[in-house]
């Protein structure tokens, strides 16, 4: 493909990469960092919303195609050694950031004790559960020890999250949704699924149910030889809805005062079990 003239003044990476800052057109604040291949400048140009290059999923994505929080794009401007873009943006929303913050940018350096420490000094303006709702990842990990749920498009993991064993994100889920039963109705996603009750509760287990059944259709017909990409992304959309469905199951299940616990110990007694003789013992 031929590049225009325009772009061929700009000085990509050995990726085909250039970091591309968005700063809020009326403030000047720095809302984000993200990168640009050629087309996704190209883009974003056209259209005058900006297109990134996702580099973990290796795809092109529209800020805001998950959130809703898309950047309506004023000014685009390259520096003097043409390797970094600002784009000037209207922020849809007033949140740029995947934690719910206005700026991706909301840790600031204190130098005023004897050590450099990082402050969070921004707050959550929408809570993530709520802004990705249609994100398993953002559902199924709602902020466990305070640490804001990723979307897909940051793939940055907190480290004490790598460390846990399977039953223990189970616990620690069950210590969670037990305090948002008493947590107040705006303060998060599972603490406004309670407030509105168990009906809504069950309409969500069968919704989230339903996406995981069409992703799972979508995945069956992917091609793995024929399209990798397609087929990896399939798969991961399977697991995200699959992780939605258990989720809201345990959301369900907290609702009567019951912990993973029991599940797990129900499934640990069908070990060896003829799954017949067991159906047949109702």
């Amino acid at each position: 493909m031929t590049l225009p003239a325009w772009l061929t003044a700009v000085n990509f990476n050995a990726d085909g990469l250039i970091p591309a800052i968005a700063q809020d057109h009326l403030s000047g604040r720095i809302l984000m960092m993200a990168w640009m291949n050629a087309e996704s400048l190209q883009l974003t140009a056209q259209t005058q919303t900006a297109v990134y290059f996702s580099r973990s999923r290796a795809k092109l994505w529209h800020k805001g195609e998950s959130s809703g929080h898309t950047q309506r794009v004023h000014d685009i401007r390259l520096d003097c050694d043409a390797d970094v873009i600002v784009l000037s943006v209207t922020q849809a929303g007033g949140i740029a950031c995947h934690t719910g913050r206005e700026s991706c940018f909301y840790q600031r350096l204190d130098l005023s004790g004897q050590t450099p420490e990082w402050q969070t000094v921004d707050k959550v303006l929408k809570d993530p559960t709520e802004i990705y709702h249609s994100n398993a990842t953002a559902k199924a990990t709602p902020q466990i020890n305070n640490v804001p749920s990723q979307n897909r498009v940051h793939s940055d993991t907190n480290q004490n999250d790598r460390s846990l064993t399977t039953h223990s994100i189970l616990q620690q889920l069950d210590g969670v949704l037990a305090e948002r039963k008493q947590a107040d109705v705006d303060s998060s996603y599972v603490a406004s699924l309670y407030a509105k009750g168990l009906n809504k509760i069950l309409e969500k287990v069968g919704e989230e149910s339903t996406e995981s059944i069409i992703a799972a259709k979508d995945f069956a017909n992917c091609d793995e030889n024929r399209d990798k990409a397609q087929y990896e992304e399939a798969r991961h959309e399977l697991i995200y809805e699959v992780a939605d469905v258990w989720f809201h199951t345990l959301v369900g299940l907290a609702w009567f005062d019951i912990e993973s616990d029991a599940v797990l110990h129900e499934l640990g007694r069908r070990f060896g079990l003829s799954g017949i003789d067991e159906k047949a013992a109702r």
